[in-house]
Formats: structure tokens, sequence, C-alpha cells
């Protein structure tokens, strides 16, 4: 990428990327040990640790629209992602408090709430910083110190657990050390100026959703089609055990995933400014498609290994740049869009999960197969319903 490129990135997308880098740093190391934490020294039962994961998949899309629409009728950016990262801060204090089942719980489901309250109004603010032509790219920086933190996170836990021993109070030394970088990104967060919207005081929710540009209301078709196909990572590391990788092996493969996407983030975003983000969006449709289908097929270590290392270019130009899309399409009410993008995807990955798990029981290539099917469905709902604006971008 040129240096013209790289000087139009606002010094404020570089803050808050590192605010979601901090946040990161501390939810993964806790979410990388809670499944176990939560049954074998809490006691948990595995179904309750299924139903606690599910309400907190919930959770997180379930205030999206809610945040979006208040972001957008005030105006306001910044104090309404420093409520939701200040929840989410705030959330983890029930860990240094206690450990029992229910505790860890409320934990789990409450600190969600948090990430699905800041995410609308952080990303308006984030498309506020660039413009058309470096969209991509910000969003891709931004994805890129995001993911960096969720890479870091799991080591510094492995790192604590090494060195301490697995013990009761070794994880809740693990829980007091996750919480110092959640402050700091709250405080960060309180520095970096605000960059307010278009205010819509008097617009209701109703309004609002009327409001919102038809091109953005047809995106929402093919976005929820492709959701249906986008089932849990967990499908693909399972996958991975089947063919012959022990569980050290398959937390590398993780971690591999997570390393492709911070090294590809800022180059899709920079793709995406250079070919349209029309394209880049079908793209990564695309290399879903093309995974899953390997996937019906690969038997062999070193295709998982590929696999891994691909998917993380998709989630790269997934979870950017539909965000970036998505601000094109709605040039005013930013906030509210991505939050009722998020909440209809996150409803659909429920069903998406429950269909895979479905599929999987009668043959892993089944699951993969359907998810290669529903990926080309999407694929040509896009281009029957894309807006004719976003096909010349």
């Amino acid at each position: 990428m040129s240096h013209r490129q790289r000087q139009r990135l606002h010094p404020d997308v570089l803050k808050l990327g590192m605010v979601s880098f901090l946040t990161d740093v501390s939810s993964e190391m806790i979410f990388a040990v809670f499944a176990v934490f939560f049954t074998t020294v809490a006691g948990a039962s595995s179904a309750l640790l299924g139903l606690i994961e599910g309400l907190a998949d919930f959770s997180a899309s379930s205030l999206n629209y809610l945040a979006g629409w208040m972001s957008d009728r005030s105006g306001r950016r910044k104090w309404f992602a420093i409520a939701g990262y200040a929840f989410s801060t705030s959330a983890k204090i029930i860990l240094l408090a206690s450990s029992s089942i229910a505790a860890l719980s409320v934990f789990r489901v409450i600190e969600r709430l948090g990430k699905g309250f800041r995410g609308p109004p952080r990303d308006a603010w984030l498309a506020s910083l660039s413009d058309k032509k470096s969209r991509g790219f910000a969003f891709g920086v931004h994805k890129a110190l995001d993911k960096t933190g969720a890479v870091i996170g799991p080591l510094v836990a492995y790192g604590l657990l090494s060195w301490l021993g697995e013990s009761a109070s070794t994880y809740a030394t693990l829980f007091w050390v996750a919480f110092v970088p959640a402050v700091i990104s709250v405080l960060v967060l309180t520095r970096i100026p605000d960059q307010p919207g278009v205010v819509h005081e008097r617009e209701g929710v109703r309004r609002n959703w009327h409001q919102l540009t038809p091109a953005f209301k047809r995106f929402l078709l093919p976005s929820a089609v492709f959701a249906l196909a986008y089932f849990s990572l967990g499908f693909i590391l399972l996958k991975a055990h089947a063919v012959g990788f022990g569980m050290t092996e398959t937390v590398l493969l993780y971690a591999l995933f997570n390393t492709t996407c911070v090294v590809a983030a800022p180059w899709v975003g920079w793709l995406g400014d250079r070919i349209g983000r029309t394209r880049i969006v079908l793209l990564g449709y695309a290399v879903y498609a093309g995974l899953t289908l390997w996937l019906v097929f690969a038997s062999s270590r070193w295709e998982i290994v590929v696999v891994f290392a691909v998917y993380g270019i998709f989630y790269a130009i997934d979870e950017s740049q539909s965000k970036a899309f998505i601000a094109d399409l709605e040039p005013e009410r930013r906030a509210t869009a991505v939050g009722v993008y998020n909440f209809v995807v996150g409803v659909m990955y429920l069903p998406a999960s429950l269909i895979a798990g479905a599929l999987w029981a009668v043959a892993p290539s089944a699951a993969f197969a359907a998810s290669t099917l529903l990926s080309v469905v999407a694929i040509g709902t896009f281009l029957l319903m894309v807006p004719e604006p976003a096909q010349s971008a």
C-alpha cells in the first residue's frame, strides 16, 4: 500500500484500535480459560456451559439496534461507546468478587451486553474518521489491532498458568491481571475527541427504521442468508481434531487463524478501497464457500493448516469490510444501520449453529456442504439485491 494511503489514516483510528486491542487482551485472557474454569473449578455441567454461551451470543446482539438508534438520535458516538466499554469492564468485577457458578454465569452474559452496546456507535465513529476512498483501510487497521489483542490475551493466560500452575488462586490472579487493560482501555477512550453525527432528536424507533436507505435494507437479505452458512469456528476445530490434531495443536491452529487475520485486515481494506466494497464483500462470501467446500473433502493435516490460514483472511474481510460497506450505503444513520445489521446476523447465528450441529450428527461433510450451498445462495442474492451505487463504487 502506498505512503499516500497510510497518510490518509486518521490518528484517532489508531487510538480506537488501541482501545479495542486493550479490551481484547483483557477479554481473551478470560475467555481462553473460561470454559475449563467454569466446568472443572466451579463445577458447572457442560450443558449449563452450552446454555450460558448461547445466552452470551444472544446478549451480544440484543442491544445493537437500540444502541445505534440512541446514538443516531443524539448524534453522539463517544459517550455511548464509553458506556459499552465501561459496562463490560465493570462486569469483570464480578470475577474478582466471586467464582461461584451463578456469578460466572451472570458475568458471561452481561459482559457481552457491553459489547453489543458499544459496537454500533464505535463503528459509526470510525466511519466518520475516513472518507470513502480510505474507509476500508481504516476498518481493516482497526480490525488488525483488535485481533492482535485476541492473539496476545490467550498467550498471557497461557504464560500465567504455566508459571503459577493451574489452581484456583492462579485463576484469581489471572482475572485481576485481565482487569487492568480493560480499565486502561476506558481511560484511553475518554481522551479521544468525539466525532458527532447528524442529530435526529424527534426520530422514534419506527420512523428511524423507515428513514434507513432502501440500499441498506436490500443488503440485509443476503447478509441474513450468509449468516445461516456462517457456523461456529468450533466445528472447524472439531474437523481438525478428527483429522488428527491434538488439543494443544488445535490451540496453535486458532492462533494461526488470528495471526492471519491481523496481517490480512489492513490489506483487504486497502484492496476494498481500490476495487470497490461490493467486490470485496462478494470475495468474502466466495472465499468462505470455497473453504467449506474444501472441508467436505479435506483429510490431511496440511489441508487443515491452509484452511485455518485462509479462514483468517475471510474473517478479516467479513468483520471489517461489511461495516465499511454499510457506512457507504448509510451516510447519516450509520450507528443504526450497523446495529440493525449486527442484530440480524446475530439472530441468524443461532439457527445456523443448530442446523450445523444437527447435520454434523449425521455426517460432518453434510454440515460443510450445506454451508457451501447457503454461501452460493447468498452470493446470488447479493448480486440480485445489491444497490447500483455500490456496484459502481
